[in-house]
């Protein structure tokens, strides 16, 4: 096993067994269990400090719900959260607070999470919850229907935003009705239709063993962890004595519904989506399809993003803020799936000015497309990435997520030193490449503001 990279693909690890993915000199010791019900717990050992993170990582999300089940896999996130044959909401919710200890989740289009930080010694209590609620929880009818006004309103508080709206506004716009084009909140007309019949059959469904990964990282002993996660699974009955393989990361073989979404974005190059809102700012979203994540030329993406609109002294922070003070927030962003992507330019500005900055940014992305950066440039977006990456495992929590996106979505866990060198690889011509093949293309554009006609911003995508 090369210390610089641990395979996790299904069937690389044999069913209950343990192996040590990177030693000591990588970092924390991480070390890996599958059970014999496919269920994986990946644990990073951090002796200094004196807290845990603890997860359990469901790899399912909004792309894996048919238009029916629309917004299904956020709505069982608040639903797991109101009660088990052991404890009501109340329980729940008390147990950790009284330790001092914090616990929450999260859905996006690929997984689902649901974790818990707490000091070490309160580890078996963080395990017992969040695994109580993975495993048993009721989904009552009255308790669907009580959360659906919740999720309603975040709806509503969540479209009230353009800042937020605009994005959704792309991501359809460029993929089209297909499962990654649609909001990982679903829609109102969704929420309201959907029953605590479907809801509690997609969490039957998809909260399987198999499916999750359970990573923890802190002041923890691995066969410790496995003894309180196998207990916790068993006392709910989640393992069931059944020999599964985890299932593997999504592949990047084209589905049915990715194929939808590739032609929709073929479609969409060159296409407008407008949502009028009375609104004192517009808000824009400008981008393409970008790379799936599977794809290594990911960090060549990542330096280039980061050296044009990522930072303060990117490109676009200096000519659209600093130059001119036509906007507050201007960046650009790049977004990974398993067969897909998306790379875009964000701004807030006044609508009198969206003219000028729709300008200034086709301007920049031709510009990177024909010279690509500078070496000055290369040379900061590569310590951006790299200091970003660093500070940003200093904490137990982001550990934990660095493992379970590892096991249940890449299928490999590359350690610091190995995503530096690669980091530190990027070279100019590779830069261009990438511009030259992503950013050429004719951009979608989605704008929520006070305009009428979505035709006036034709020659912006031109």
């Amino acid at each position: 096993m090369s210390r610089r990279l641990a395979r996790l693909a299904a069937g690389s690890q044999p069913s209950g067994s343990t192996r040590t993915l990177l030693k000591e000199g990588d970092g924390g010791v991480v070390r890996r269990t599958v059970l014999p019900g496919g269920l994986r717990i990946i644990t990073e050992a951090m002796p200094q400090v004196r807290s845990v993170s603890f997860g359990v990582w469901a790899g399912v999300g909004s792309r894996d719900e048919t238009p029916a089940l629309a917004g299904a896999s956020h709505y069982l996130e608040h639903l797991l959260f109101k009660g088990t044959r052991r404890r009501d909401a109340m329980e729940i919710s008390s147990a950790l607070d009284a330790v001092g200890g914090e616990m929450n989740a999260f859905t996006t289009k690929e997984y689902t999470c649901y974790y818990a930080r707490v000091l070490d010694a309160d580890l078996p209590l963080a395990v017992d919850v969040i695994c109580d609620m993975v495993t048993s929880s009721l989904i009552t009818a009255t308790d669907v229907d009580s959360e659906r006004g919740v999720i309603l309103e975040e709806i509503a508080m969540h479209d009230d935003d353009p800042s937020d709206a605009v994005h959704d506004l792309f991501a359809e716009e460029l993929w089209g009705d297909s499962p990654l084009g649609r909001p990982i909140l679903g829609t109102t007309g969704s929420i309201e239709a959907l029953t605590r019949r479907q809801v509690h059959g997609y969490y039957r469904r998809r909260y399987r063993p198999e499916s999750m990964v359970v990573a923890v990282a802190g002041n923890v002993e691995h066969r410790a962890v496995v003894r309180l996660v196998t207990q916790a699974f068993e006392q709910a009955g989640g393992l069931n004595g059944q020999v599964s393989d985890p299932t593997p990361p999504r592949s990047g073989n084209p589905s049915r519904a990715m194929a939808s979404a590739a032609a929709a974005a073929t479609a969409a190059r060159g296409s407008v989506r407008l949502a009028h809102r009375p609104t004192e700012q517009a808000n824009l979203v400008l981008g393409v399809p970008g790379l799936p994540r599977s794809d290594d030329r990911r960090f060549v993406l990542g330096v280039l993003n980061a050296a044009f609109g990522g930072g303060m002294s990117s490109r676009l922070f200096q000519e659209v803020r600093e130059k001119r003070g036509l906007a507050y927030a201007v960046y650009s962003f790049a977004s990974h799936y398993a067969d897909s992507g998306m790379v875009g330019i964000y701004a807030g500005c006044l609508p009198s000015k969206i003219d000028e900055v729709l300008d200034i940014c086709r301007d920049e992305l031709a510009k990177v497309v024909s010279s690509g950066l500078t070496d000055e440039e290369l040379e900061r977006g590569k310590g951006q990435l790299r200091g970003s990456l660093v500070l940003g495992l200093e904490d137990t929590g982001s550990r934990m997520g660095r493992l379970a996106k590892a096991d249940l979505v890449y299928g490999e866990l590359l350690s610091v030193d190995e995503v530096l060198r690669r980091i530190d690889a990027v070279t100019p011509d590779d830069v261009r490449h990438i511009a030259k093949e992503l950013l050429e293309a004719a951009p979608t554009l989605a704008v929520v503001g006070p305009f009428e006609d979505a035709d006036r911003f034709a020659g912006a995508v031109r």
